[in-house]
């Protein structure tokens, strides 16, 4: 069978279990396995000529070859026909035909060869055993094509009337009927199977369909989650997350409290997926409750607070979840910065220069209290300059040798498209990993903060264009 065949057989079996159609499934399996007899038999019935030159007559070789050579340009018609037209009621009349037609022809070699008395009669036990037990079909078929074929070999032979001793006769009545039995039995059988079968497929379907449902829900929950307004005072900020699954667990989040403390926050909880998702909805849960009731609050306050709330929520759900999370407290002149993760690129406007800001700390959920093991930075921030935040989904995102994108890359990405505005180089940082990765194996967030110039809030693509970008080595920090 074609890998395009294939496609189109689970096509219509999934069609099937869709609209809850037995029928249609049922029928979708004889017709794809009818091509399967029919394959078989255009190979078998010219072997068996094989077999009719060493044991026949030699003058019977010539017609039994006819025979032969009919049987089986009927048979590779059926096949052709059968792989250029759709399961439907005329698939059980090939099912029919093909053992019709074999069957009858071996029939009527048992006359040339004697008639009742003869061993040839043995072909249409093959025939019963080899076309029924093949097809998926209900035991009342594969009765009926058993007799079809027996009034073949009785009529024939009948028609021809030779001698014959009648206890040979009931000698092969007996096995071909006891063949028809047995391959009735277990077609019936075979039948309940398959009936179970689609029974288990709709149940399948059904709680697929819930689960990605729900999987949904949690989709659009965590969307709804994430910041709408994104530019603060002062500062033009864009973000653009692409989970590897339907909920991630990246977490990025920019606020401004009611008093007028502007905070920007990214985050990677280990892993990816509903766990991930869950993890980052009560950190996002937390920071947003905190910032509420102390709008001024430091980022290292915020930390310890997410990091209790985190550890105790984690320990209920028996999970060993950690995370990464840096947050930033934006000033007019002064950045404060808090808790670990990536490093924080920083293209400088005025010196046209990419500064590297590492972050410290330690991970959240992997102890019970961060006093003490999370340090205050601060980062001087001039109008113009522009910082990238980023997860590790970017820098570590592999391609087909398995080599990792790298942050000297993302830099790279980073100083080419920083003259545009910040939504242009988030999409720009994400369809270029994108377009070096071979598959999307973790969750990839890009952040950028841009202040902005003067009073009059333009951006530095708007100012003219400048001298070429210098950068400052990765070592060379911030």
């Amino acid at each position: 069978m074609s890998r395009v065949t294939e496609q189109k057989h689970g096509a219509n079996v999934d069609d099937a279990v869709k609209h809850t159609d037995f029928d249609a499934y049922q029928t979708e399996l004889v017709h794809g396995w009818l091509r399967t007899v029919a394959f078989l038999a255009t190979g078998l019935v010219p072997l068996f000529f094989v077999l009719d030159v060493i044991l026949l007559p030699h003058e019977l070789i010539p017609l039994f070859a006819l025979y032969r050579g009919l049987s089986t340009a009927l048979i590779l018609l059926q096949f052709v026909i059968l792989s250029r037209t759709k399961p439907g009621p005329m698939s059980y009349f090939h099912g029919y035909f093909a053992s019709f037609q074999i069957g009858g022809f071996i029939a009527l070699m048992t006359v040339h060869l004697g008639g009742f008395d003869d061993g040839y009669y043995v072909g249409l036990i093959l025939v019963i055993i080899g076309v029924n037990l093949l097809l998926p079909w209900r035991g009342k078929h594969t009765g009926l094509n058993t007799l079809i074929i027996i009034g073949m070999y009785l009529g024939l032979n009948l028609a021809h009337p030779q001698p014959y001793d009648f206890r040979l006769l009931v000698n092969n009545l007996f096995f071909l009927c006891s063949s028809g039995i047995l391959a009735v039995s277990i077609n019936e059988l075979r039948h309940r199977l398959i009936a179970n079968e689609f029974s288990l497929l709709i149940k399948l379907k059904e709680a697929r369909d819930s689960l990605w449902g729900e999987m949904e829900l949690a989709q659009r929950i965590q969307m709804s989650l994430l910041p709408r307004r994104l530019n603060l005072t002062g500062y033009d900020i864009a973000a653009l997350m692409e989970p590897a699954q339907e909920v991630g667990g990246d977490y990025y989040e920019v606020f401004e409290t009611e008093t007028g403390a502007r905070y920007v926050a990214i985050g990677d909880v280990a892993g990816h997926g509903l766990n991930a998702g869950l993890i980052m909805m009560m950190v996002q849960t937390s920071l947003m409750t905190l910032l509420k009731s102390e709008p001024d609050c430091s980022p290292v306050r915020a930390l310890e607070t997410i990091n209790a709330a985190l550890r105790e929520n984690v320990g209920r759900l028996g999970s060993d979840h950690y995370m990464t999370m840096t947050i930033l407290k934006l000033g007019d002149e002064i950045i404060e910065i808090a808790g670990h993760h990536q490093d924080i690129l920083v293209h400088r406007y005025a010196s046209n220069t990419l500064e590297i800001q590492p972050t410290t700390g330690t991970w959240l959920g992997i102890t019970d209290d961060l006093r003490g093991l999370i340090d205050s930075l601060t980062l001087t921030i001039e109008p113009g300059d522009t910082l990238l935040l980023f997860t590790d989904g970017l820098t570590e995102a592999g391609e087909e040798h398995g080599d990792m994108f790298g942050q000297q890359n993302l830099e790279r990405l980073f100083r080419q498209g920083v003259a545009g505005d910040p939504e242009d180089i988030t999409r720009t940082l994400l369809d270029g990993v994108k377009a070096y990765q071979q598959q999307q194996d973790d969750d990839m967030t890009a952040l950028v903060v841009r202040r902005c110039i003067d009073k009059d809030g333009l951006h530095p693509a708007s100012q003219g264009s400048k001298a070429p970008l210098s950068s400052v080595p990765s070592s060379q920090k911030a």
